[in-house]
């Protein structure tokens, strides 16, 4: 199976893991609806939608620019109507677009706060939604929602409350979602990175150049999705992949191609048990 003539709607897809994801698609034949806030090119942030669309005809897909703000119901309508206008019906969700501040809650502005939930949460919650009545028509339906496993542990949860809050809050929708829609074959899965990836993010919020070295590329996700998407709807739901694991489980066993500098120890992700350096090899059987 593979995604030829399949049509993606992917948030957050002008730059990074959306982006990437997106690209490989495309290698498919399959189309997207890029869905992002950017139609200006910005100072500190890289690609807009329109310069992501020629990026993944450029690689074999068909693309069509939606300037979206996920927050907001209208815009997600539009988007998901201009989708269905161009070609026909959506096959495959993905919410990537999510919103970041790794802060305590006295240092958690209230409009962040806000942002957070909009984007994140309900922002997951009302593009499934909006796509749902042509996922149900589609052969092979699936959700992808970049979002962690669920783990209750105090940990992931302090001094960065509102986040965490925000992300498990993406992943209770699969939690919920892949039990309600698995009578309709539609897949929901989440999937996360095993460690950083080298995005805007990464570098503008979380840790400069010096965490952009020791991330992982937004390609090891977009071959991990691949996977996932590529995989039959009703018998692959309720997942929390980690993007390796993914990766490993389909014999792609040395890892080091991923990584931005391979000379130096990877930054693990939030939210993920584990301590030492990150594998880059299959376990020896």
């Amino acid at each position: 199976m593979n995604l030829k003539g399949k049509t993606l709607l992917i948030t957050g897809s002008s730059r990074g893991i959306g982006k990437a994801i997106a690209l490989r698609a495309a290698r498919d034949g399959a189309n997207v609806i890029v869905v992002g806030k950017t139609g200006e090119p910005h100072p500190s942030l890289p690609g807009t939608v329109f310069s992501a669309v020629e990026e993944i005809q450029g690689a074999g897909g068909r693309a069509i620019p939606a300037i979206c703000d996920i927050r907001f119901e209208e815009q997600v309508l539009g988007a998901v109507e201009a989708g269905i206008r161009a070609f026909g019906g959506i096959d495959i969700v993905v919410n990537n677009a999510s919103a970041i501040s790794l802060t305590g809650i006295a240092g958690t502005e209230m409009k962040r706060f806000d942002l957070m939930f909009a984007v994140n949460v309900r922002g997951t919650f009302m593009t499934t939604k909006t796509a749902l009545p042509y996922l149900k028509k589609s052969e092979n339906p699936h959700v992808l929602v970049l979002s962690p496993p669920l783990a209750m542990e105090s940990r992931w949860f302090r001094n960065n409350l509102a986040y965490a809050m925000s992300k498990y809050g993406m992943s209770m929708c699969v939690l919920g979602l892949s039990d309600e829609l698995a009578g309709d074959g539609i897949a929901v899965n989440a999937l996360w990175p095993r460690t950083a990836i080298a995005t805007a993010a990464v570098k503008n919020l979380l840790g400069g150049d010096e965490l952009m070295r020791r991330s992982r590329k937004p390609e090891i996700v977009a071959d991990a999705a691949y996977f996932i998407l590529t995989s039959p709807s009703r018998e692959n739901t309720g997942n929390f992949y980690i993007d390796d694991e993914v990766l490993m489980s389909h014999g792609v066993c040395d890892l080091t191609p991923y990584a931005v500098d391979p000379g130096l120890p990877l930054q693990r992700d939030f939210f993920l048990h584990g301590e030492g350096d990150v594998e880059n090899y299959c376990a020896e059987e």
